[in-house]
């Protein structure tokens, strides 16, 4: 078990005390709908059993107690020697996103996974609606405007209680980065933003890495639009699928070390066990100069955009949708 951990590179994280462990390059995603807890918690051990130690969670998700649960019975069986060989990611929702509900929304997210921190903290979106029970798809009369100043003074305050380890942001163009730096003393470790063969993030990118900030991509393999409906492009696509035969590997395998190849880390939702076994085993092999010339002429579509988080009926009132797009050209 210990040498297929040990086969998952690190990556170094910015934080504003020095005290933030490095990140698995890989992480496990936890989203799912519905959600199932015991299935949640059973597919977490599997992925630590095949040598996943980043898994991220939300609050939106509702995966925060059987990731917890999952953590706690790995230890007490062995498959981790404590808590700290895991790398965690948990995320601030929309309807928390106000300075006085950061930090009472973490410390119930590290209740919910029996934790005393987080080693990453992140912004869930650009995004502030109105405090209450949460509502999905929102409405679009409860979206207000962002306090980037106020919420990121919090979100570093929780950072400097210890609470979390490492903060950062999700779905995040340069537009809002430019907002949360001007405010910020610890600037964002991180941004997690779709990010595929398919969706590159080329200009986003290369902002990220000229601000020292590294990114993360959620829907690695082309993720799920907000109805539920896959998106597929990825897994369709004839280029990855001829590089892979080629390789002798997966679509899947393929998608996600091009992106591990860009420098970015990927975090890849499965629950089987077979799949994720193969998800983890990326870092031994090369895509070759003519495959990323490929990959980079994909044609590009994003899947999921601010307006899929609302309803379409009834009127933003108080903010306009532009100041909360979270996808950029």
């Amino acid at each position: 078990m210990a040498s297929a951990a040990a086969a998952v590179p690190e990556v170094a994280l910015r934080s504003g005390s020095g005290n933030a462990r490095p990140m698995p390059a890989i992480g496990m995603g936890t989203a799912s709908s519905p959600l199932v807890p015991e299935t949640t918690r059973d597919a977490v051990l599997a992925a630590l059993e095949v040598g996943f130690r980043h898994f991220d969670t939300a609050s939106l998700y509702g995966s925060e107690r059987p990731l917890g649960e999952a953590v706690a019975e790995a230890v007490q069986r062995g498959l981790l020697a404590a808590r700290e060989e895991v790398f965690i990611t948990s995320k601030l929702w929309s309807m928390q996103c106000h300075p006085r509900l950061v930090l009472p929304s973490l410390l119930k997210s590290l209740r919910n996974m029996q934790l005393e921190y987080v080693d990453l903290y992140l912004i869930h979106m650009p995004i502030s609606l109105k405090p209450g029970p949460t509502v999905f798809p929102a409405k679009r009369e409860d979206a207000m405007p962002f306090d980037f100043e106020g919420v990121w003074r919090e979100m570093e305050e929780c950072h400097r209680l210890g609470l979390a380890k490492a903060i950062g942001v999700s779905n995040f163009t340069t537009k809002h980065l430019d907002k949360i730096l001007a405010a910020a003393t610890v600037p964002p470790a991180v941004n997690q933003v779709e990010l595929n063969p398919v969706w590159q993030q080329r200009k986003l990118r290369a902002c990220c890495a000229e601000k020292d900030i590294h990114v993360v991509a959620h829907s690695p393999l082309g993720g799920l639009k907000w109805s539920g409906s896959e998106g597929n492009a990825v897994l369709k696509s004839e280029v990855l699928a001829e590089i892979a035969k080629a390789r002798g590997k997966s679509i899947a395998q393929v998608a996600l070390r091009w992106i591990y190849e860009q420098g970015v880390s990927p975090i890849v939702k499965s629950f089987n066990k077979e799949r994720l076994k193969q998800n983890v085993e990326i870092f031994d092999w090369e895509l070759t100069k003519d495959d990323h010339i490929k990959i980079g002429q994909i044609p590009q579509k994003v899947v999921n955009t601010a307006n899929g988080m609302f309803s379409p009926e009834g009127e933003f009132t108080s903010v306009d949708l532009s100041d909360m797009e979270f996808f950029e050209e």
